[in-house]
């Protein structure tokens, strides 16, 4: 069986360490956990890792966060994966700094990178893990606090969050959504 995990970030030195980059940073964490290494690809940085004996294809996508669904189609496409297989790993200004949520489908939240992802796949019909970055800005000040680097209180609260998004992604393939988001949900 085959499993893509796109996890959501912005190329470029400059967004390497914001809130919005979260999803790269998973990618990285796994990457360390698993042996991977990434390579770029067509429209994305791509892994082939393996756990459990299934492969998943990890994705950091180059397209930028608002065009994410260009490289999460692709790649869906181009190895075959069903959506039920597909996981969107990506932050989320609605959850507190380091908390974790696995859905099987829902909405875009306000989130640009899902509302490509859905647009391009015709379907709200994904697992997504978010990822909480907090919501500690000032009125109009969103679209600084998302593409801001990380307070270094935040940077020691997300550090032992990885390892748990990187249990997440494993639990995922291993034993599915529904499993995962009991034994992992509002933990």
């Amino acid at each position: 069986m085959k499993y893509l995990i796109a996890c959501l970030g912005n190329i470029g030195a400059e967004y390497a360490n914001t809130r919005h980059n979260i999803g790269f940073m998973v990618a990285d964490h796994l990457a360390k956990n698993l042996e991977g290494t990434f390579t770029t690809k067509r429209l994305a940085m791509v892994s082939e890792m393996k756990y459990r004996g299934r492969q998943m294809i990890v994705i950091k996508p180059t397209t930028y966060m608002n065009l994410s669904g260009k490289a999460v189609k692709y790649w869906a496409t181009q190895e075959k994966i069903p959506m039920e297989n597909i996981l969107v790993v990506c932050d989320d200004l609605a959850l507190p700094v380091g908390t974790l949520r696995m859905r099987k489908k829902g909405s875009d939240g306000g989130h640009n990178g899902l509302k490509d992802i859905i647009e391009a796949l015709g379907s709200s019909d994904f697992c997504r893990l978010r990822f909480g970055i907090g919501n500690d800005f000032a009125k109009g000040q969103q679209v600084d606090y998302v593409i801001g680097e990380w307070k270094q209180q935040d940077i020691d609260a997300i550090q032992p969050r990885l390892d748990a998004a990187v249990e997440f992604v494993k639990s995922f393939v291993a034993i599915g959504p529904e499993l995962t988001m009991t034994k992992y949900n509002n933990k």
